[in-house]
């Protein structure tokens, strides 16, 4: 049985991505600040990304970590660097330290690519992101690539589903944002979260980044719509059509098939 670490369990994507491990017969541990209700069979584990010296514990006796753990709701742009980077910079070490035979699989963004890509962005692509969160994002991909660990790097787009809220808020991002409603982004649904994480901890995607998409991009509009919401359409011409457009062809060659091919089918199961 693989015994894996992962940070972020509480977060949207953690939250919904544990008990799906737990299922697939991983014995996990979750790196927490405090008490919280986890699924059972999950091991709490106390420990700060921000306090090295909390993490050699967590990391002992491991064969994986999965590090979901990062900021990027907030304006504060140095706490967003500490997290993001010097947070994964904490971890890699301590692995390198107490557990170096360890798979290390960090989930990255699809923020990282630019806006101005003239087709849906591949792994390969060059990338210079100038907000936070994705710049500290790439720096921290950049770090652990250097590490000397077995790593795997999964960009992931929007992420929706299992009723996490993210979907709904698409109206209201469309309106702070700016955002087109027929710009169309590469989505992925929970289930297909944990299939590409169970797929990087077979060593499928080891010294690799891959991005993780579904088969259909969607349209603001149309989330807006799934959301049960309502923006305002518009006739204007489309800047920069491919930001936010994802490649996911390498995924695809190394076994991954969406469980859930497009946010159409996920709403005729009733799995928004």
């Amino acid at each position: 049985m693989t015994t894996l670490l992962l940070t972020g369990a509480t977060g949207l994507v953690g939250s919904r991505l544990l008990p799906r491990l737990v299922d697939a017969g991983f014995e996990c541990r979750a790196l927490v600040r405090r008490d919280i209700a986890l699924p059972g069979g999950v091991s709490a584990v106390r420990g700060d990304l921000d306090d090295p010296a909390t993490l050699a514990s967590a990391v002992e006796g491991i064969d994986a970590v999965v590090h979901l753990a990062a900021l990027f709701r907030t304006g504060d742009e140095d706490a967003i660097w500490r997290a993001n980077l010097d947070g994964t910079r904490h971890l890699v070490e301590a692995v390198a330290a107490h557990a170096p035979a360890a798979r290390f699989i960090m989930a990255s963004t699809g923020n990282v690519y630019d806006a101005t890509a003239e087709r849906p962005s591949r792994e390969s692509d060059s990338c210079s992101p100038t907000a936070a969160y994705p710049a500290s994002k790439l720096a921290a991909e950049d770090l652990l690539r250097e590490c000397g660990l077995t790593w795997s790097i999964l960009r992931l787009p929007f992420v929706y589903g299992d009723g996490d809220g993210h979907l709904a808020s698409m109206p209201a991002l469309a309106a702070r944002f700016g955002l087109h409603p027929a710009h169309a982004y590469s989505v992925a649904h929970h289930r297909d979260v944990a299939a590409i994480v169970r797929l990087a901890l077979s060593g499928a995607a080891d010294r690799r980044i891959v991005n993780l998409t579904d088969d259909a991009p969607v349209t603001v509009w149309e989330m807006a719509e799934l959301a049960g919401g309502s923006i305002e359409g518009s006739a204007a011409p489309l800047e920069n059509p491919w930001a936010g457009r994802m490649d996911g062809s390498l995924a695809r060659e190394l076994g991954f098939r969406p469980g859930v091919p497009t946010i159409r089918m996920a709403a005729a199961e009733g799995i928004l």
